[in-house]
């Protein structure tokens, strides 16, 4: 199916978000986007109220759109409900995993060392999304898959506001422990495993103030 302008424009900022190059707060302009873009604010508008509905965007009366900027009671709350999401999806995916699951994991892991070793940050961002994702096909229940989709993008704003570097907060070999204790179907290990890693990304945010990053709307959404 062919995508179209709403699509183009949720997409482009969807990976601007899980890549951290858009900070929370961000405002989203009708007219910088519908120039963007080269369509109308109607377009513009249809696909800011889609990203409002995932809970990515807030639309605010009398003042525009904003990538949202969640609180550090928000961040926590958001960071549980991942823990918990994340933990039934590998249950799931103990039973279901195939020999072609293993090796697409392995793919992403290896990809996203590749990323790492280049320097490529957005790259291995994505790569990490893709990673828990993936997981979350291979459990084979789309509802957690929408709900963890959801909560995964909602986490890489997080990690952008509170974040305390500048890297993927991913420690290199996480990933790679999470996919034997997969592959062995050893349930508690790979539970425990995903357990540290999700301390890990949360241990690591700090409540400070944020910092201002300004740039043009064009310059944030659009990789060099």
């Amino acid at each position: 199916m062919k995508a179209t302008i709403e699509d183009r424009i949720e997409k482009t900022i969807q990976e601007a978000i899980a890549e951290r190059r858009l900070p929370p707060g961000t405002k989203l302009g009708e007219q910088a986007l519908s120039d963007m873009f080269a369509c109308n604010r109607a377009n513009v508008r249809r696909a800011l109220a889609s990203l409002a509905a995932q809970n990515v965007v807030d639309l605010i009366p009398n003042r525009g759109a904003f990538v949202i900027s969640p609180s550090p009671k928000e961040a926590r709350d958001i960071f549980q409900a991942r823990r918990a999401i994340e933990r039934t999806v590998l249950r799931q995916a103990c039973t279901n995993l195939k020999p072609e699951d293993l090796d697409d994991l392995n793919t992403i892991l290896r990809d996203e060392d590749d990323a790492r070793s280049d320097g490529d940050t957005p790259r291995a961002l994505r790569l990490s999304s893709a990673f828990h994702l993936r997981i979350a096909e291979i459990a084979d229940n789309a509802v957690l898959q929408r709900f963890l989709a959801d909560l995964t993008m909602r986490s890489a704003l997080i990690i952008g506001l509170y974040g305390a570097n500048e890297g993927t907060n991913c420690d290199k070999g996480e990933h790679g422990r999470i996919v034997t204790a997969l592959a062995a179907r050893n349930e508690a290990q790979v539970l425990a495993e995903m357990d540290r890693h999700l301390s890990h990304l949360e241990a690591d945010l700090r409540f400070d103030p944020a910092q201002d990053r300004p740039a043009a709307l064009r310059d944030l959404l659009m990789r060099e």
